[in-house]
């Protein structure tokens, strides 16, 4: 039931990644009827009419409760066990259909209520299948492992699941008798209060204060506003807005330390409750990823921040500042070349710059830019923001975007077709059971895309403005996306352990704890503010639990990965293809390894510092240059 349960998430992590604006309602926006039939969804490909899906609705409906035949049989022979998992498939591909129709078009207008209806109907009924197939799981794990091993003996069909078995048997220390499991689901709604509390207390109800914008003019601050703020060239504007905006954490620092020790207390009792070492085992230990994994990164992060200060050193001599702040570090050295990008450019710009994965992949995307996989434009009602649609097997993956003509376009397109090759590629290569992929992994192929892209516009920059521009944003990648996430995960991991040790840690404990880090991180030129400090109470991943770190580990396997295929060519480009085609048949850490990452080895981070420095040696002689 696992693919059918992850549909779940997949709405959940929709919502926190698309945040509050759901749809544009911008006046001038075209209307679908205004847009031409290549630059739309072709959701044919999944169900030609509705009244398609509709009967596939019906079947699985009817047929769902046959789920009560195989409840306690599976451990009878391994035709048995092998009747429930094709039963399971058989419904998951069909959930997964009718998942995907109804979540394309319910995007393309959020107003319209017969898409919204649909959309509501199939969450609905995979709910009521989820829990039809609840005892599956459970089932599987009560069968001797000698005995399930004999069933692989005797039957290849059986055999194809051995992975499948592993992962399941991995957690079987872990699962509770059925009456603590009850118990356990019962007060689960308790464990996001936490989140929801924050989440409404930040965002919704917490004053922010009015300050002078440049203009003289008030600007009443939001968390929004503030991120766009950091970007003004003014800097006594972007003093202002960054002191502001902490003033009210500053204010209500006692209620965020006890959200905060709440929320690390609640996940005490499930590591606990789950026989775990320690809330960090509990996160990590579902995925098979080792604790070393997540060692290793702050490590070697720790021991190679020399890069960030040399960064640190060179923005506040450009800036030509006397000392450097926390709201120093976002404004740009320089002016960005405003041009805009039609739609067509960015594929070519795509297609250029990914040429370094080799045809099968550079296929691949024409086929999906062929093809109508790809929704373009802004219309009113679609979703905002972006996103791929993930592995449904037997259908290939979408794309949306909201395509404005911006150089940032350029980079989401890359990115989001580096998700769907993802899934492209595995859909194609693996069964049911092993065809969608670890979040672990998820950023790798989104991310080395991004990598590329922006190597072919350095190298291809017609002007010095626009390479030191484009220097910048890498640099600025690797800052937020490495040392920044690295600083969170150390952070959390920190905390954790202080909390676990028995230790209440207070406001002013937890300021003081992210003030050394940050100053650690960015070195002696940057002057830290003690409303940096606060930064433990705005931030809502620490409330997902040891989530952050992986931002990292992607982002340094995927610097690796493209300095390996820019260096070996076709072998690296094999093991990348690999990579891509393995989905869920390996261990996310044995798959990375096999394309030559060693998560649990320095040299993969190493990776990452070794680029800015280069990057950073490549701005130094343009900046010198006449």
């Amino acid at each position: 039931m696992n693919r059918i349960y992850s549909l779940l998430f997949v709405a959940l992590a929709m919502i926190v990644v698309l945040g509050g604006t759901l749809y544009a309602q911008d006046a001038d926006t075209l209307t679908r009827d205004q847009i031409e039939p290549q630059y739309k969804w072709n959701t044919a490909d999944i169900y030609e009419t509705e009244a398609d899906w509709e009967a596939d609705f019906v079947w699985i409906q009817e047929n769902y409760g046959r789920f009560e035949e195989f409840e306690g049989t599976l451990a009878d022979s391994p035709e048995a066990l092998l009747a429930v998992l094709k039963f399971e498939e058989e419904l998951g591909l069909r959930i997964e259909k009718l998942h995907l129709y109804s979540h394309l078009s319910n995007d393309l207008d959020l107003s319209d209520q017969h898409y919204t209806g649909l959309y509501g109907r199939i969450m609905q009924l995979l709910s009521e299948v989820g829990a039809a197939g609840a005892y599956v799981t459970p089932e599987i794990l009560a069968i001797p492992e000698e005995k399930l091993a004999a069933f692989m003996d005797e039957s290849e069909e059986i055999a194809l699941y051995a992975q499948f078995f592993d992962d399941l048997l991995r957690s079987k220390d872990h699962v509770l008798p059925k009456e603590q499991e009850e118990l356990l689901a019962r007060v689960s709604p308790m464990n996001s209060v936490l989140m929801d509390t924050f989440t409404v207390f930040k965002d919704a109800e917490m004053p922010y204060p009015i300050v002078e914008d440049p203009d003289g003019d008030d600007f009443q601050i939001s968390t929004g506003r503030y991120y766009a703020a950091l970007y003004d060239s003014d800097r006594d504007f972007r003093e202002r807005v960054y002191r502001g905006y902490y003033e009210p954490f500053a204010d209500f620092e006692n209620t965020f330390a006890s959200l905060f020790n709440g929320n690390v207390k609640a996940a005490m009792f499930y590591a606990t409750a789950r026989k775990y070492d320690s809330t960090r085992a509990a996160s990590l230990t579902p995925n098979n990823v080792p604790l070393s994994v997540y060692d290793n990164l702050v490590r070697t992060a720790n021991e190679n921040v020399a890069p960030l200060h040399r960064w640190c050193e060179m923005k506040q001599r450009v800036l030509g500042l006397d000392d450097m702040h926390a709201y120093d570090t976002y404004v740009t050295l320089f002016p960005a070349v405003d041009r805009p990008y039609t739609y067509e450019e960015g594929m070519e710009l795509t297609l250029e710059s990914l040429q370094p994965l080799g045809q099968d992949y550079v296929d691949g995307l024409n086929l999906a830019f062929d093809n109508r996989w790809i929704d373009v434009y802004e219309t009113p009602g679609k979703r905002s923001g972006a996103y791929s649609s993930g592995t449904t097997t037997g259908v290939h993956p979408y794309v949306l975007l909201n395509w404005n003509g911006t150089q940032n376009d350029v980079f989401t397109l890359t990115h989001e077709m580096g998700h769907n090759m993802h899934s492209y590629f595995t859909s194609l290569n693996q069964p049911y059971v092993y065809a969608d992929y670890s979040i672990f992994v998820a950023e790798v192929a989104s991310i080395t895309n991004e990598i590329l892209l922006l190597d072919y516009l350095i190298e291809n920059a017609e002007t010095k403005e626009e390479k030191l521009a484009l220097i910048e944003t890498n640099l600025n990648n690797i800052t937020t996306t490495f040392y920044r996430q690295t600083r969170f995960a150390e952070f959390e991991m920190r905390a954790h352990e202080r909390i676990e040790a028995g230790e209440a840690l207070t406001a002013d404990t937890l300021t003081d704890m992210y003030v050394d880090m940050y100053q650690h991180y960015w070195g002696d030129s940057m002057t830290v503010d003690r409303e940096e400090g606060y930064t433990w109470a705005r931030i809502p991943h620490f409330y997902y639990r040891f989530y952050v770190y992986q931002y990292a580990t992607s982002y340094a396997a995927s610097q690796a990965i493209a300095a390996m295929i820019k260096e070996e060519g076709q072998p690296a480009i094999d093991r990348y293809l690999a990579f891509l085609k393995s989905g869920e048949s390996q261990y996310p850490i044995d798959v990375l390894l096999e394309v030559g990452v060693d998560m649990n080895s320095p040299s993969s981070m190493v990776a990452v510092v070794e680029k800015m420095d280069d990057l950073l040696d490549q701005m130094e002689e343009l900046l010198e240059e006449e």
